[in-house]
C-alpha cells in the first residue's frame, strides 16, 4: 500500500501481488492511524517526509512492515499529471522494485537528536554570517579584521578603543563593542 500524505488529505493506493491497484481511497490526516490499525498486516509505503518517521513507528507496532523512501526516488514513478492518488500509486509502485532503497525508521531520540543538530548548525551559520557582514562593514570604514569568530570581537573592542574609526553607536553595538556605547548611554 502506498501512502502519499498531504495538507487536508492523504491518498491511499493498494496493489496485489502482480502490482494491479486494488483500491485507492483518501482519508484525512487524523483518520489516517484507524485506517492503518484496521488493516491485515502489509508492506505500508510512504515517502520520508514530515510526520513519516511517526507513521512508520506506529505502523511497525501494528505488524505492518513500513518502507520510507526518498522523494527524490519515488517522482519517477508518477504517470501523467501529479495528484495525490496518483501519487500513492507511484509510492506503491516504486517500493515494489528491488533496487529501491529505503531509509531507515528514525526513533523519537534520534529525530530530536537530530533536531538540536540542525538548530545548532543554524546557530552557527548565523553567528559566521554576522561576523562577516561585521567584517565588510568596518572595511568599508578602512578597518582591517582578521577572519574568525575570537578575532572579531577583540579586534572590533580594540579599533573603537582606539579610536580608529568614526563608527556610530548603532553599528559598533551591532557587532558586540561595548566601549563606543558607553558614550552614548
Amino acid at each position: 500500500m502506498g501512502v502519499d500524505f498531504g495538507k487536508t488529505v492523504c491518498g491511499l493506493a493498494g496493489l496485489d501481488e502482480p502490482g494491479e491497484v486494488v483500491f485507492r481511497k483518501r482519508r484525512q490526516p487524523h483518520r489516517l492511524l484507524g485506517f492503518l490499525d484496521a488493516l491485515p498486516p502489509c508492506v505500508v509505503a510512504m515517502e520520508a517526509c514530515g510526520g513519516a518517521h511517526h507513521i512508520g513507528r506506529f505502523c511497525l507496532e501494528q505488524g505492518h512492515e513500513p518502507r520510507l523512501m526518498s522523494p527524490l526516488y519515488v517522482r519517477p514513478y508518477v504517470k501523467v499529471h501529479k495528484n495525490d492518488d496518483r501519487d500513492a500509486e507511484a509510492i506503491a509502485e516504486a517500493a515494489t522494485r528491488p533496487t529501491m532503497s529505503f531509509i531507515a525508521i528514525k526513533s523519537e531520540e534520534q529525530l530530536d537528536l537530530q533536531a538540536l543538530h540542525r538548530a545548532r548548525e543554524r546557530l552557527v551559520s548565523d553567528r559566521t554570517r554576522l561576523i562577516n557582514q561585521g567584517r565588510g562593514f568596518l572595511m568599508e570604514r578602512g578597518i582591517r579584521v582578521g577572519t574568525g569568530r575570537h578575532v572579531f570581537p577583540k579586534e572590533l573592542t580594540r579599533s573603537a578603543a582606539e579610536g580608529a574609526a568614526d563608527l556610530s553607536c548603532e553599528p559598533a553595538c551591532m557587532f558586540g563593542c561595548p566601549l563606543r556605547c558607553k558614550d552614548f548611554l
